[in-house]
């Protein structure tokens, strides 16, 4: 566990000492929902028809930013070499490097959200939902990307690559987490079946991504 542990604190520590990943997916996040109302118009009935889509468009497409950071540094320095070798599994390394890309991306970027709401007109009845929504979507969006990461280690312009790769596991998580706000939004119907489904296919991708991931490392490091 003390292993687990000073793992998680390294990944961290280097996500925030480095900064350039995160400060671009919140870059990216801020420019393409600002942009958004820009390009549209100022119909406000359109803006808040459409700020659920686009806010879980561009958060996904944020966190794929800094997805090829997950595995790269570690291949690149040979840590993850030692990793292999240490008393952490790999399925278990894996899995801790997608919790920290989580902690350090996908929460900031949750966070940003509500913040832009206001941009898209989103009404005021759904920020609680959708920050649920998001709180509970994004880990399936590192877990995920995780898979992509390691299935491109080493090869250039890996950040297209994992695009293409993780995008269509995407599908799901934004069709669920756009249902969630948008019922809560304009109705009829509850947002807590869509929620519910949000959040299985998160605790899906927490327990079978990281093994994914690591046999993906194995084939990669062999």
């Amino acid at each position: 566990m003390r292993a687990c542990l000073a793992l998680l604190r390294r990944d961290l520590a280097l996500s925030w000492r480095e900064g350039g990943a995160i400060g671009t997916a919140l870059g990216f996040y801020f420019t393409v929902i600002v942009l958004t109302p820009l390009g549209l118009g100022p119909d406000l009935n359109l803006l808040s028809r459409i700020a659920a889509g686009m806010l879980w468009v561009a958060l996904l497409l944020a966190g794929l930013l800094s997805a090829d950071r997950i595995f790269h540094n570690d291949y690149e320095d040979g840590s993850l070499d030692l990793l292999m070798l240490g008393p952490v599994p790999l399925e278990v390394a894996a899995g801790i490097k997608s919790l920290a890309h989580w902690i350090a991306t996908g929460i900031p970027l949750a966070l940003l959200a509500p913040v832009l709401g206001l941009l898209l007109n989103l009404p005021i009845q759904a920020y609680g939902v959708l920050m649920l929504s998001l709180l509970a979507g994004t880990p399936a969006v590192s877990f995920l990307a995780a898979i992509g990461a390691a299935l491109t280690l080493g090869l250039r312009r890996s950040g297209v690559l994992i695009a293409l790769l993780v995008l269509p596991l995407y599908v799901p998580v934004l069709i669920f987490g756009v249902s969630t706000v948008s019922a809560a939004t304009t109705g009829p119907g509850s947002p807590w079946s869509a929620f519910l489904i949000l959040c299985a296919i998160s605790l899906i991708s927490i327990v079978l991504s990281p093994i994914a991931a690591a046999a993906a490392l194995r084939a990669a490091l062999r």
